[in-house]
């Protein structure tokens, strides 16, 4: 049942609306001062309160902003005598939902409490909702390479800079660029995703950039491009190494402008677009041979992300195994599995050409067809001696770890502390890493 807080010094207006508020089965308590409101809302949680701007002591608005550093969630309505333009403005910059005059409308008041209260459970769900996609889309891992490309995500996904993401099929490059999205604060907004090796080379520059009702054989309704669609938030380009050239110029040329002309349209169309692209190919050689443009290269390549193949994060296997068992046994109406020991030795040890991807569909298969609560090694369905393994598996972890280790310090002139912090680690941390694997400059 909603909560209802009324705050208002004239008792008279505070019993009316109480009275209101209860006959219609909500929750309601009524207080005459901001100074109540405050200590109210430190008490209990309310879904809705009407504030008065007129109040002794503190006023409304002061309550208000006092509220709001407290409580961004709860819906308020303003309530005034004689309010001015700028009180008005001032409240609704200040978040309050809605602003109603004195004398009050019970009528009136009530349908504007209903529908901030339908305002605030469609809020809820789409928290809810939000959530429930930040949690499908978790990088999982405690590796050291994953350690580091979840710190690189935290600093990159609060600025607007682009992000080329490189990466074999199969590592996660849409995942990471989902997460720097939610991350962002564009997260509110959409994220839409093009596949541009999916496309055929003919429907590219449509389904980009839109068309207009007529403009070409089949277009018969207007469609908005994938740009506009995704204006004020993210736009994914994946596979961006397949792109042809002609339609890599149209899109340097957004990025550009910040601006692009749908097929058949008179004028252009503005946007406020975040470009995350991704790769499996190495674009230097696709500039080399003249398939890629070095301007558009140059555009997108403002912060390089690399996501390391399965193989080069071996620790990450059983914790990756394990969260796609409970994922598909919820999602398949499966009860709990395990893995044996042998099992899940063979899990890491297979090399895993498909990454990610191929363990992904590998737990699913598993998760449907195999009806005991233990999974074994005859049940797997990985290819005979296509593993790949030091003469232990503790030696293979670590020469992975190690190597990993030394290409980050490289890339940081061997600075201790500046490699600490883009693996995510702290610096002692780092350096017993070192002293371990032998690692010296």
């Amino acid at each position: 049942m909603p909560r209802i807080l009324i705050v208002d010094d004239e008792p008279g207006i505070r019993q009316s609306l109480k009275g209101v508020f209860e006959d219609e089965g909500f929750q309601t308590e009524a207080v005459s001062s901001g100074e109540e409101c405050l200590k109210k809302l430190e008490q209990a949680a309310y879904d809705l309160v009407l504030l008065d701007i007129w109040l002794p002591g503190i006023d409304g608005i002061e309550t208000l902003r006092r509220l709001r550093e407290k409580s961004s969630k709860t819906h308020v309505i303003m309530i005034s005598g004689h309010a001015t333009i700028a009180t008005a403005v001032t409240a609704t910059k200040l978040g309050a939902y809605d602003f109603i005059e004195k004398p009050l409308s019970l009528e009136h008041t009530l349908l504007i409490a209903r529908n901030a209260l339908s305002h605030r459970r469609l809020q809820q769900a789409n928290d809810l909702l939000r959530h429930q996609l930040e949690q499908r889309f978790n990088i999982v891992g405690e590796s050291v390479p994953t350690k580091a490309l979840r710190k690189q995500i935290a600093i990159v996904a609060p600025t607007n800079s682009r992000i080329l993401i490189y990466g074999e099929s199969g590592t996660g490059k849409e995942l990471v660029s989902r997460n720097i999205h939610f991350m962002s604060h564009r997260a509110a907004a959409p994220f839409v995703e093009v596949n541009c090796a999916a496309i055929p080379e003919e429907l590219i520059e449509s389904e980009l950039f839109g068309h207009t009702k007529g403009s070409f054989t089949g277009a018969s309704d207007p469609k908005k491009g994938k740009f506009e669609l995704a204006d004020g938030g993210t736009l994914f380009l994946d596979e961006i190494g397949d792109m042809s050239l002609k339609t890599q110029a149209k899109v340097l040329r957004v990025l550009e402008e910040q601006s692009f002309q749908p097929i058949g349209a008179p004028t252009g169309v503005r946007v406020d677009v975040r470009v995350i692209t991704a790769t499996n190919k190495n674009l230097q050689n696709e500039i080399a041979t003249g398939r890629f443009r070095e301007d558009l290269f140059y555009r997108l390549n403002v912060i390089p992300f690399f996501v390391p193949p399965l193989r080069d994060r071996r620790e990450d296997i059983p914790i990756l195994a394990d969260y796609f068992l409970r994922v598909f046994s919820g999602e398949h109406g499966r009860g709990p599995k395990e893995f044996t020991s042998d099992a899940l030795d063979l899990l890491i040890d297979y090399s895993w050409p498909g990454n990610v991807r191929e363990l992904r569909n590998e737990i699913e298969r598993l998760v449907i067809m195999i009806p005991d609560e233990v999974i074994r090694p005859a049940d797997l369905s990985l290819p005979n001696g296509n593993t790949s393994r030091a003469s232990t598996l503790h030696e293979a972890r670590a020469q992975y770890e190690r190597e990993f280790i030394v290409t980050k310090l490289k890339e940081n002139n061997w600075n201790i502390s500046q490699t600490a912090q883009t693996l995510g680690l702290e610096r002692s941390y780092l350096y017993r890493k070192m002293k371990a694997y032998g690692i010296e400059k």
